[in-house]
Order: C-alpha cells, then structure tokens, then sequence
C-alpha cells in the first residue's frame, strides 16, 4: 500500500472529527464532477457521480474527494487511457481538495456567490487554487456549483507527443454538490 492509500483512511477521519459538533456539517455522497478538453481533433468529457464533498457550516472548511477511476466516458479507450497512461489512477487513485469558503453565511437564504480556496492535489501534485462557487440553499439543503480550469502540465500529467494535439492543455472542470445534514 502506498503513502497515498494510506493516508486516505486518516483524511476521512479527521474530517469527521474535526468539523465539530452535530448539524454542523453537510455532506454531498454523490456530488458531481465532469470535465472538458476541447481540441480540433476531439473532444473529451467525462463525469463522476462518486464524489464525497464534507462542508462545516460554522467554519466554511470544505474536503472533497474523488475517485479518478470512476470518471466515465463516451468512448471506453479513453477510460484506459485516462486512468492507465495519464493520471495513473492504480498510483494516484484520488483527487483532494481541502479548502475554505471565504465569507460564507450559512444562514443567508439568498443565493450567494463566494471564492473557495484551497489546495488541490491530484496525481501525486498540490496546487492552490481560487474557485468562484455558487452557494444555493434551501431549508437544511446546501447546493454548490462552478466551474473552474485547470492546467494539465501543472500536476505533472505526460503526454506523448504523438497525442498532444488531442488533449487540451487546459481542462475545463464544473462541479455540483448536493450538500445534506451529516447525521452520525
């Protein structure tokens, strides 16, 4: 088992303990993420219906986790390739985000529009990044929503040359969260 697996385990955990006392925290179960790599040659999209998103309400700490693997897409040779030559999902098999929602009011009925930041890491790189998120809610449900790009070659993805004019260099990615009280 890799660092990585291992630390997976501990992550979850210390997102339940830290995000304090009961009804502080909403969680999405099966939030959704897709993305986009728009080229001449092809387009690629893919979505994931598997991801975990944790937010406590108090604070405004936000952990998202996904499986790369469970990215589906139109074609079942972009699949492999995605998860075997390119983000290496058997080495790296989730994405992370840790973060904060800057400003936000639990309370506030009104739709709202905040940054999130955090950082991001995925295969095996962490970066920082600033997402600008819609904020929905309506009685004890919480919907989060945007969309953001992301830089292939910043999270160290290889690319044969013979394919680059396949894959953007930018990725388009949105994100929906159905966030709902965490009961214990």
């Amino acid at each position: 088992m890799n660092k990585t697996n291992k630390l997976i385990p501990f992550f979850v955990f210390l997102c339940f303990c830290a995000f304090g006392q009961e009804h502080t925290k909403v969680i999405a179960r099966q939030g959704h993420v897709s993305f986009f790599s728009y080229t001449s040659v092809e387009h690629i999209k893919a979505e994931n219906n598997q991801v975990l998103g944790i937010v406590d309400l108090q604070t405004g700490e936000i952990a998202v986790s996904m499986l790369m693997n469970a990215f589906i897409f139109e074609k079942a040779l972009m699949r492999e390739h995605f998860n075997e030559s390119y983000v290496e999902s058997d080495i790296y098999p989730r994405a992370v985000f840790e973060g904060n929602i800057i400003d936000f009011d639990p309370a506030q009925s009104e739709e709202q529009t905040r940054i999130v930041k955090g950082s991001f890491s995925m295969h095996g790189e962490t970066k920082q990044l600033e997402i600008k998120t819609k904020i929905e809610r309506s009685e004890r449900t919480y919907l989060l929503s945007g969309t953001f790009e992301t830089v292939v070659q910043d999270y160290k993805i290889k690319i044969p040359p013979l394919l680059a004019g396949n894959i953007a260099k930018t990725i388009s990615v949105d994100f929906t969260f159905e966030c709902l009280p965490y009961e214990d």
